[in-house]
């Protein structure tokens, strides 16, 4: 697809910027690359990681010739924030699918809980979720999952820089985690439910870090479209 001519004051975005994103819940990542090139007309626009619908969080995107930084920015460590429930497990290993399986909790210690992380700190094998994006034959593995096929993924190397549990309220348990990219932390939170005995599923999730990037320096989508709309007045003032 060939770039139209965009405005004098999409230029900076033509030649290529990197924005940072909160991302809301039930957007999709795409959503948010669809919005931006909607909004600045340019079309070399994409991001560097993917985050559910269902989670929230630093989303980088970039535009223009900035776009070649992507596969740099996707290979950064990320942090994430969010909660685990247990006593139950998910087909998808988050709440896109009802819980099932229910197990009591009332056994398990803290104690027991803040141990049952070793395991899963450093160099390790995860297997990532079937209802995942994962493209076996150029075909998402998801599709074959959602009609019932038997899906077969191998694990993979991931690394875990650190697994923290920040807080218990059980069933659910707030975590911190550190990781290198490739890392599914719907994996990690269905794989910590089997160390325990009883499941678990990714309950909220929240991507605050990649790399040197921090969520806090981010903004709302309806915070870009007021700069852009900003940007479009000041041009339509200087030009009258």
């Amino acid at each position: 697809m060939k770039q139209k001519q965009v405005p004098d004051y999409m230029l900076p975005y033509l030649e290529g910027k990197v924005l940072l994103f909160d991302k809301p819940k039930q957007w999709t990542s795409f959503d948010v690359v669809r919005k931006v090139r909607n909004l600045t007309r340019i079309i070399k626009v994409g991001h560097a990681g993917t985050l559910d619908p269902l989670a929230t969080g630093l989303l980088i995107v970039c535009t223009g010739k900035f776009t070649k930084k992507i596969n740099e920015f996707m290979g950064m460590e990320k942090e994430y924030t969010g909660t685990f429930t247990l006593g139950s497990v998910t087909p998808t290993y988050d709440l896109e699918s009802e819980p099932k399986d229910h197990k009591s909790v009332d056994h398990l210690t803290a104690e027991a809980i803040l141990a049952a992380t070793k395991p899963f700190t450093g160099l390790i094998m995860q297997k990532p979720p079937i209802h995942s994006a994962i493209k076996q034959e150029g075909k998402p593995v998801y599709l074959a999952a959602r009609k019932g096929v038997d899906v077969q993924l191998e694990p993979r190397p991931v690394t875990i820089y650190s697994f923290a549990i920040e807080k218990i309220e059980l069933p659910v348990v707030h975590f911190k985690v550190v990781c290198s990219t490739g890392t599914y932390i719907r994996s990690l939170a269905n794989d910590f439910g089997a160390a325990l005995g009883v499941g678990g599923y990714m309950s909220s999730l929240r991507r605050t870090r990649i790399g040197i990037f921090s969520v806090s320096d981010a903004k709302s989508i309806t915070g870009f479209e007021e700069e852009i709309k900003a940007l479009h007045t000041l041009e339509g003032e200087s030009n009258a």
